[in-house]
């Protein structure tokens, strides 16, 4: 099996096979992650976490896939290229957060899509890596827009130039990987994380990784206003009044559903 999802309680888990190919993208993979983001519409689910379903998360694209794409016109590649963009905006437009837990690495779009998502959980012995540049192709799925935000010029250069990898614990360094855990055990993590996001307020969850997200494109003034808008909003919801109770209460707020 390709990929499967699986519906645990508060949250979704998309599973990524293909390990016979290091987890290399699939049609599956790719229909799995689109349905959980249009399920995670369900106010019951609070994450999705996107992990393998065996060593290695994701190698990115099937290189014998892109060998066949050169008979196609410059204009169907381009289409091939969209269908992962906007594989990549789905997650981006999540209406919960999206966790990544990373063994053994995460290559090409692999890399992409790890970065896609708002958390990522790492094994230690995990590597990072640009590979594009091995098999004389440049980088998509939006990494050099997610590297130029998370790394230092140098370090983004130099993978994306050479090809270099970078084990989990430098990304860590960096603050582009949010935990590190022991090999094997980067599911327990992200689910250790899902569960601290399950007892926070969902809207405001929501209205956060949207902000954070475009904040980085987005001018100052248009960011204020952003903020200022989604504020005046969440002033008025009952999560906001729980959350208020609960703080000059002393106690832990007990958000609904």
């Amino acid at each position: 099996m390709s990929a499967r999802i699986e519906d645990a309680g508060d949250r979704l888990i998309v599973w990524n096979g293909n390990q016979e190919k290091r987890g290399a993208l699939s049609p599956e993979l790719y229909d799995c992650i689109r349905s959980a983001m249009e399920q995670a519409q369900d106010p019951r689910i609070r994450a999705v976490i996107l992990t393998a379903d065996g060593p290695f998360f994701c190698a990115g694209g099937n290189l014998n896939v892109l060998i066949e794409r050169r008979a196609m016109s410059e204009e169907g590649r381009r289409g091939k290229v969209d269908e992962l963009h906007n594989l990549l905006r789905a997650i981006r437009s999540s209406p919960v957060p999206v966790i990544a837990a990373v063994e053994g690495g995460a290559a090409g779009a692999g890399l992409s899509l790890a970065l896609a998502c708002d958390l990522i959980v790492a094994s230690k012995d995990a590597k990072f890596t640009a590979a594009y540049v091995k098999a004389g192709l440049v980088p998509d799925g939006g990494l050099t827009s997610a590297m130029a935000r998370l790394l230092p010029r140098p370090l983004a250069m130099e993978m994306c130039l050479m090809g270099r990898s970078v084990m989990a614990a430098r990304f860590a360094e960096l603050g582009a990987v949010n935990r590190l855990a022991a090999p094997g055990k980067a599911m327990e993590e992200a689910m250790a994380l899902a569960d601290a996001l399950a007892k926070g307020p969902r809207q405001a969850q929501g209205v956060i990784r949207g902000l954070v997200s475009q904040a980085y494109e987005a001018s100052e003034g248009a960011q204020l206003d952003a903020e200022r808008d989604a504020m005046a909003a969440a002033a008025g919801r009952d999560e906001a009044a729980e959350g208020i109770a609960a703080f000059l209460e002393k106690r832990a707020p007990h958000y609904g559903a």
